[in-house]
């Protein structure tokens, strides 16, 4: 099998495509990552030299390049991570996000779409997988849960850019018959995540006895999924999920962001001290809330739990103290270097 795996080098997609590589040592897989600055190849060093294994950098926003790679690797799946995704830069540059997120997916769907269509029996088999977010739906109040079947209402430009290329790859499904699926995600978290997400930037800041900003009054509350657990939901839908279906993948991990940043500064006294004498919460500093904050996310994911046998293997108190651990552990290792 020939898998083609955009955003291969972002953190999700890392973790994805190694974990993939692992799981089916069979398959080729070619990586395809503009490698903007949230892009980081390191985590994949272990497939360096696989014979399997291939990278290119190339930006989907430009059709003849899409066409010619995908021409050349002829895929027989995809599955498509590649986005802009910091929704403070999208409130700062929303062009960049219609161009990655928006263009990049139409040009992604439409060269698929002309060369699988060559081979009618294939077309029905190979499969587009199109993984999104739980900001589409908008925000929640203090009460329910996002399904499947709720209302899109995006409210920032990152989460309309998204909105947008899902609805492009429901469109080629209903439109050309395209087997394709969509996952819907919380806030995932983990090692190899990019400084500028929350939980990192905690650690980084704690650890640099420097104020750890939190946005307005810090009760906007967040679905945590660690990003492992996340990629097997992934394999899962693109391998037996159903043709034209959408399935949530959540952590069940309900947090306000104020709760979330106290729990990892209690993780980092017990495991690293060294902070100030009144511990690592005394540099909590709440600053000018987002422009547009949602309140709330929460996912349902009944769906692909009953279906597809999902669920997250561990707590989040575990997942989220093994990213502590590793977070301190590469700062150390930096540091002596």
């Amino acid at each position: 099998m020939r898998i083609l795996v955009t955003g291969g080098a972002g953190f999700i997609g890392s973790h994805f495509v190694l974990k993939w590589a692992r799981a089916n040592p069979e398959s080729k897989v070619l990586n395809l990552d503009k490698l903007t600055y949230a892009a980081d190849l390191s985590f994949l060093k272990p497939l360096e030299g696989h014979s399997n294994y291939q990278f290119i950098q190339a930006d989907l926003a430009q059709r003849t390049v899409v066409r010619n790679i995908v021409r050349e690797f002829r895929p027989d799946g995809v599955i498509h991570f590649a986005a802009e995704s910091h929704v403070d830069n999208s409130i700062r540059d929303p062009e960049a996000f219609i161009q990655s997120n928006v263009l990049g997916t139409f040009n992604l769907l439409e060269e698929l779409r002309q060369l699988w269509m060559q081979n009618s029996d294939q077309f029905k088999k190979n499969r587009f997988h199109h993984v999104s977010t739980d900001e589409v739906f908008g925000s929640l109040g203090e009460t329910g849960k996002f399904t499947e079947e709720s209302p899109y209402q995006p409210r920032s430009p990152y989460s309309a850019s998204k909105a947008a290329s899902d609805h492009w790859v429901r469109a080629y499904q209903h439109t050309y018959g395209m087997n394709t699926t969509l996952s819907n995600c919380s806030n995932n978290f983990g090692p190899h995540q990019h400084e500028e997400k929350l939980i990192p930037t905690v650690i980084r800041k704690a650890l640099q006895n420097e104020p750890i900003p939190v946005y307005g009054k810090g009760l906007n509350c967040r679905d945590w999924l660690y990003v492992e657990d996340h990629c097997d939901a992934i394999e899962r839908i693109f391998k037996n999920g159903r043709t034209g279906e959408t399935y949530n993948v959540g952590g069940s991990e309900e947090w306000q962001n104020l709760k979330l940043v106290e729990l990892i500064c209690k993780t980092l006294d017990e495991s690293v001290g060294q902070g100030p004498k009144t511990g690592y919460q005394s540099l909590i500093q709440f600053v000018q809330d987002r422009p547009g904050h949602d309140f709330r996310y929460a996912i349902d994911s009944s769906k692909i739990q009953k279906e597809l046998g999902w669920k997250p293997e561990k707590n989040f108190t575990e997942r989220l103290k093994s990213t502590v651990k590793w977070y301190v552990e590469r700062r150390a290792r930096k540091g002596a270097s």
